[in-house]
């Protein structure tokens, strides 16, 4: 069957040909802003996925996705221009070669140790027509291995910025494992996390994916960085987290 292509907006073309932190033949990374759905949306918007097409060459091809963020995560995603680079970038993936490493600002502070790893394993459960992942023991029959390494950036009175390289990557491991420690996800309402630090609000899930280390189909490795967006620029600077 062929693939249903989206009427997009000159809105939406401009939004993501703005996206792109880095190409070559092979590649396009782009800098996901948060509120976009990577795939699957609700609906009333086009997702990453099918803003995809404003890249589409003429032949009908178009850079596909390799993974996902959730649609309040900022930061680096990939997509592969070519079949044999999605399907060596997949198997790469599946293999866990590549490397993720993501920031966020926590409350209360500093995660005690301020260093370290998280082990709790996780669960997933079904609440209406909504996916929640549960902290739970090692061996509960739904209990999927999960691995979280962290370490503290920056600490304020009231929060902390904190790098995070998961290991595993299950939905919402980052946030339900910093949930589990007692330092939840500013602005994460589904898993506990704070809406406002000392008055300045939260505007949507502070996580932001940094940084993505992966073997590139030509040969090598490739690291592709993306800035912080501005809201979680300005919220990191008002807890003190940034000069």
């Amino acid at each position: 069957m062929k693939a249903r292509i989206p009427t997009l907006s000159a809105d939406e073309i401009a939004l993501v040909r703005s996206l792109p932190i880095f190409e070559d033949q092979a590649v396009l990374a782009l800098n996901k802003p948060a509120g976009l759905s990577s795939q699957g949306g609700r609906g009333q918007v086009n997702t990453l996925d099918e803003l995809l097409w404003a890249f589409a060459k003429s032949s009908g091809r178009r850079p596909v996705l390799i993974h996902r963020l959730d649609r309040d995560t900022s930061g680096v995603i990939l997509t592969a221009k070519t079949k044999p680079a999605a399907s060596f970038l997949g198997k790469a993936l599946m293999a866990r070669r590549f490397d993720k490493t993501y920031v966020a600002i926590v409350t209360p502070g500093a995660p005690e140790p301020r260093n370290g790893e998280i082990t709790t394993a996780l669960r997933r459960e079904e609440i209406g027509r909504e996916a929640y992942m549960r902290a739970c023991a090692d061996d509960h029959p739904d209990a999927e291995p999960s691995r979280t390494l962290y370490r503290t950036l920056a600490e304020g009175p009231a929060a902390a910025l904190v790098e995070l390289r998961p290991i595993t990557g299950r939905m919402h491991q980052l946030r339900v494992h910093l949930a589990s420690i007692g330092r939840p996800i500013a602005g994460d309402v589904r898993y506990g996390g704070a809406v406002a630090i000392e008055g300045a609000p939260a505007p949507r899930l502070m996580l932001h994916a940094r940084s993505l280390s992966f073997p590139h189909p030509d040969g090598g490795k490739k690291t592709v960085e993306a800035a912080l967006p501005a809201d979680f620029e300005a919220l990191a600077r008002k807890a003190g987290l940034l000069a």
